[in-house]
């Protein structure tokens, strides 16, 4: 049977998830595995109960597998598995991030900067305005614009990187037989050609609903950065940042007027500080360092040669012994502080002799 069978199956396998499905396939050795091992070894996987097992020797699931590999090579849909290079790697940090995902576009997902903007689906012209301007002024960088493609913010932001022959990626909440709304139906065709259109749901899964916080999480996992523009007190926007806090991606959200009710939630992130208050692309750039010359590799290798301070130090041997950490793990590791530790891992950054990746991930040059 073909590999890209069991794939799609691994995902249609009731009561497993995205957590267990990566677990079944790291203990078992592969995804063909999971579905040739034996009982009484699967039980012994932690989180994986009889009726999941069950669920695994159920021949019904390959059946309506066969049909959605048939779809996707009817409509040349590209499969990214979690374990494929092309699988956006900011995703594979994120622990409940899709098993499997359904790529239609020419966008390279690990693009070096990657943006998400959310927002209200009710815009008003000053959330259209500080989307265009926004975008305009990361146009100089080649960043992928990620969004929803919902009516409103979604809609207007990828419109704004369309304008800017920027590419731009919209994640749906339903399979790639339909666009919801099909108002955007002739924007999704141009963003094809220019950017594409992922979800993690097969075809036939209508908009539901409870849908589009799961949804919410690709937009937020895949990015370098959520930017919010004009929220309510309440809504998937609000979701979407605080998905992106727990994966420690970095959150910025455009103010509005006090008593406004379209921006009540972007001044209530900044308020609490779950977002950075964001005015202009400037800010942007400078917080997520962008505005800032890559050092060459030459340059870092000398900077090791420099007196460190004992913190730093520390650091460096950890990175170098052990590999890319997550900032998490550095502290851990370390022992440090919270402050002493962004401290330390700003010096070292700054001198050229570490790299912050996304998902607040650091590696030694």
């Amino acid at each position: 049977m073909d590999e890209l069978i069991y794939k799609v199956a691994l995902t249609l396998i009731p009561g497993v998830g995205n957590v267990n499905g990566k677990n079944l396939v790291a203990y078992c050795g592969g995804v063909q595995a999971v579905f040739l091992e034996k009982k009484h070894s699967l039980l012994k996987i932690p989180g994986i109960g009889e009726q999941t097992v069950s669920a695994i020797m159920n021949h019904k699931v390959y059946e309506r597998a066969e049909k959605e590999v048939g779809f996707i090579e009817k409509y040349t849909i590209q499969p990214l598995f979690f374990l494929d290079n092309a699988y956006p790697t900011r995703l594979k940090h994120c622990n409940d991030g899709p098993l499997l995902l359904y790529y239609k576009g020419n966008a390279d997902l690990n693009n070096l900067k990657v943006v998400s903007l959310v927002g209200t689906r009710k815009a008003t012209e000053y959330g259209r305005d500080m989307c265009r301007r926004i975008i305009e002024g990361l146009n100089d960088l080649g960043v992928l614009i990620v969004s929803g493609l919902a009516y409103g913010i979604d809609t207007w932001s990828h419109k704004a990187a369309l304008d800017n022959k920027l590419e731009t990626v919209a994640v749906l909440g339903h399979g790639l037989d339909r666009i919801y709304p099909y108002a955007n139906r002739s924007l999704a065709e141009k963003m094809i050609l220019n950017g594409g259109l992922i979800t993690e749901f097969p075809s036939l899964t209508k908009p539901d609903r409870e849908n589009f916080p799961m949804r919410n999480r690709i937009i937020a996992g895949m990015s370098d950065a959520v930017i919010v523009i004009e929220a309510g007190a309440q809504g998937g926007a609000l979701i979407t940042a605080d998905l992106a806090n727990s994966y420690n991606r970095d959150v910025f959200a455009v103010p509005g007027r006090i008593g406004d009710p379209h921006s009540e939630g972007c001044n209530n992130l900044i308020k609490t500080n779950r977002a950075a208050l964001v005015q202009s692309a400037a800010d942007i750039k400078y917080i997520l360092n962008w505005d800032r010359p890559l050092v060459s590799r030459k340059t870092a290798q000398r900077q090791l040669f420099i007196q460190l301070a004992p913190d730093e130090e520390m650091i460096v041997d950890i990175l170098r012994n052990d590999g890319e950490q997550e900032i998490d793990s550095l502290m851990f590791k370390s022992g440090l502080l919270p402050s002493k530790a962004a401290s330390a891992l700003l010096n070292l950054e700054f001198e050229g002799i570490i790299r912050c990746l996304p998902g607040k991930v650091y590696r030694l040059l």
